[in-house]
């Protein structure tokens, strides 16, 4: 059975891996999935952001309800 998930426990298991290498996969509508490599850069009480490895210009936010919608997947590398 699994663990029910709650935005804290999101929250928490996020900030454990602040400053790591993430793969993140985002629903782009329309039947796209977006697929980037970066890195967790921030943790905010209703955000987190990641600086993407391809242009280290650019940042992207998402919400942990978002994650806990399934809307964004985050892969933290063992």
């Amino acid at each position: 059975m699994e663990k029910i998930k709650t935005i804290a426990t999101i929250k928490k298991d996020i900030e454990r891996h602040l400053g790591e290498k993430v793969t993140l996969k985002a629903n782009g509508g329309r039947k796209k999935i977006l697929v980037n490599d970066g890195v967790l850069e921030s943790v905010y009480p209703s955000i987190f952001v990641i600086r993407l490895e391809s242009d280290t210009q650019r940042t992207v936010t998402y919400s942990y309800s978002d994650v806990l919608t399934k809307t964004v997947q985050l892969v933290f590398p063992s």
